[in-house]
């Protein structure tokens, strides 16, 4: 049974996405708050672990816990409502959790995937990250999904054979940061996700989507 770590997994697409996978996967979840996450966990029938995006000391002690990831889906975001310029800290903040953490702990993981010569990477974007879509949303939020975009379009060139990395936008979704009005429930919204945390040899890599379907960058 292959391993899947899902980051900000205790709620919303986060959750969706491990209860998807919980069926033939071995599910991990990582969460800032311990406490939290292990209720969310024992809810669903999977395992957690302490991993806060902003402390990157605590990414290699929370692997080694795990033992070796197969899975891995970026998905712990946050939207910081300010000023680009007046807000450096949100801008920093942004950056961290949303590009420098996905690529420490894809680089993380690698050892483990290229040993098994097999790995899905799943980085949770939004359409605001597309500058086809006008790099759009508040703050730094659009600026740190479009840098998610790019390394994720960059990787597979140095990424060994087997392992697979795509980004994808769930739309607009009803949790604590789409609103209560959003049109999509985060079942919807974590279903092109699963379908490429559990694709094929011969599926896609390097790649943007959306419902199933490319969409540009």
């Amino acid at each position: 049974m292959k391993t899947a770590l899902i980051t900000g997994g205790n709620r919303g697409i986060g959750r969706a996405i491990a209860e998807g996978l919980a069926s033939d996967h071995r599910v991990v979840i990582g969460v800032r708050d311990p406490e939290a996450g292990q209720t969310a966990a024992r809810e669903m029938g999977c395992e957690a672990v302490p991993l806060d995006l902003t402390q990157p000391e605590s990414f290699e002690l929370a692997l080694a816990e795990i033992g070796g990831v197969d899975v891995l889906v970026n998905n712990a975001g946050v939207l910081i409502d300010s000023n680009l310029i007046n807000d450096p800290e949100g801008f920093e903040t942004s950056m961290q959790v949303m590009v420098r953490a996905p690529y420490h702990l894809i680089r993380l993981c690698m050892p483990h995937m290229a040993q098994q010569g097999w790995g899905r990477i799943v980085n949770l974007s939004s359409g605001w990250g597309a500058f086809a879509e006008g790099l759009e949303g508040p703050g730094a939020y659009g600026l740190a999904k479009a840098a998610l975009n790019a390394l994720t379009h960059a990787l597979p060139r140095d990424l060994p054979e087997g392992i697979k990395v795509n980004a994808m936008c769930p739309g607009w979704v009803a949790t604590r940061m789409g609103g209560s009005s959003a049109p999509l429930t985060p079942e919807q919204g974590a279903d092109t996700a699963l379908w490429l945390a559990r694709l094929p040899d011969d599926g896609p890599t390097g790649g943007f989507f959306r419902r199933r379907a490319p969409i540009p960058w």
